[in-house]
């Protein structure tokens, strides 16, 4: 009761203190043109996203308070002609006063390549690429931006390979992507990561796969992984001009999709034999499907948000590492946006809700989270704030973002 009644003070209080603050005005970032009609050009976004957070469940020599820089972020694109274009993302992720260094030449002040590709229009509606990118397959939320998301942040099982296959969520491949008309497709190639975060092989585990295939068994045999994604737009038709997904569009857009998605990687796990005392391959394969609906309501701007999906995921047998797991998943979000004069701070309180089963457990673990945010213009610049309840403990997170 007490965890309550501390969510609801400092949710109303962080809503009364946003609304006093003004609206700045913001046009779309730097685009800089190279030409007078603008067809060549190259356009720069950057973004910030600062948090504090409280943590209810810490020893007693730690403060329950914590300051992140959750995500610093520089993203350029441009074009030529528009026969082809070239992106580059680069950045850094959570950083806090523990991983920080004395003169920031730790690992974690480090801002890293992201994504980097080129891609060509080989028709109107159908593009080719490679490079580090993020045309991701599985899900619409595995295609998350972090630039407006509904929740807080994404939800941690939809990234379902980061540091297993790939580079945060980036692979190294070939890819291609666009529409027969209102369904959206996207597939790819990749070369998977060989230095995994699942070390576990000098462990030599019998009952449980490791995701260390390409290291152990080698490229020949798991090099590669082929994923994709697929999605019907019924009502608006959503842009795939960069592999970005929409968390909400504000209202602005009536969107009803429904999708499905894969990722395959061949041995991509392994298990060790002790008859043999070698490891056998064992596949990795992911799936799912998910539905996303968002629609202006009659009113005064007021808009819902709602996503749904479920994720079978077999890393392997009894596979347990970290986030991930061998097991079935299903993740939905919902919002209410309560629109009111949009030159004014706005409102969309929401909730979310997690189930993940695992082979190797028991128990089931779920997570709930409740939420605000306050926009002031927009996703360029907004404050969160949301209250979590997960494997991690109780938590609360205020986190202000702005985005140029």
């Amino acid at each position: 009761m007490k965890k309550f009644l501390l969510v609801i003070l400092f949710l109303g209080l962080t809503i009364s203190s946003a609304f006093s603050q003004g609206s700045p005005d913001y046009n779309g970032g730097m685009k800089v043109k190279l030409n007078d009609d603008g067809s060549k050009y190259f356009r720069i976004i950057s973004w910030i996203q600062g948090q504090g957070i409280y943590n209810f469940d810490v020893p007693e020599d730690v403060n329950n308070v914590s300051l992140k820089i959750r995500r610093a972020r520089v993203l350029m694109y441009s074009q030529i002609t528009d026969k082809f274009m070239i992106v580059t993302h680069v950045g850094l992720n959570s950083l806090t006063a523990n991983n920080m260094t004395p003169v920031g030449t730790g690992k974690a002040s480090q801002i890293f390549l992201h994504g980097a590709w080129a891609q060509y229009n080989v028709a109107k509606h159908h593009t080719v690429g490679m490079g580090l990118h993020y045309f991701n397959g599985i899900s619409r939320l595995n295609n998350q931006s972090s630039l407006n998301m509904l929740t807080l942040d994404n939800n941690r099982q939809s990234w379902a390979t980061i540091g297993l296959s790939d580079q945060f969520a980036r692979h190294l491949g070939v890819f291609a992507k666009g529409n027969f008309g209102k369904l959206q497709y996207r597939v790819a190639i990749n070369d998977a990561l060989t230095n995994s975060l699942d070390t576990r092989d000098t462990l030599k585990l019998t009952d449980q796969a490791i995701y260390a295939g390409k290291r152990i068994l080698g490229s020949k045999k798991a090099g590669f992984n082929y994923a994709g994604y697929f999605e019907y737009n019924f009502l608006d038709q959503e842009s795939n001009f960069l592999p970005y997904k929409v968390g909400t569009y504000l209202g602005s857009k009536r969107v009803f999709n429904i999708g499905a998605g894969f990722f395959y990687h061949p041995y991509g796990s392994v298990i060790y034999d002790e008859n043999t005392q070698k490891y056998n391959g064992e596949d990795v394969v992911i799936f799912a499907i998910d539905t996303y609906y968002e629609a202006p309501l009659a009113g005064n701007n007021d808009a819902i948000t709602f996503y749904a999906t479920y994720q079978n995921n077999n890393y392997g047998t009894n596979y347990k590492y970290l986030a991930y797991g061998t097991g079935n998943m299903f993740y939905s979000h919902l919002g209410y946006l309560f629109g009111g004069d949009v030159t004014k701070p706005r409102i969309q309180p929401y909730v979310s809700y997690g189930l993940n089963t695992y082979e190797a457990d028991v128990d089931n673990n779920s997570n709930y989270g409740i939420g605000t945010n306050i926009y002031f213009s927009g996703h360029n610049s907004k404050i969160t704030v949301e209250y979590k309840n997960n494997s991690l403990g109780d938590i609360i997170t205020v986190q202000a973002m702005i985005y140029l």
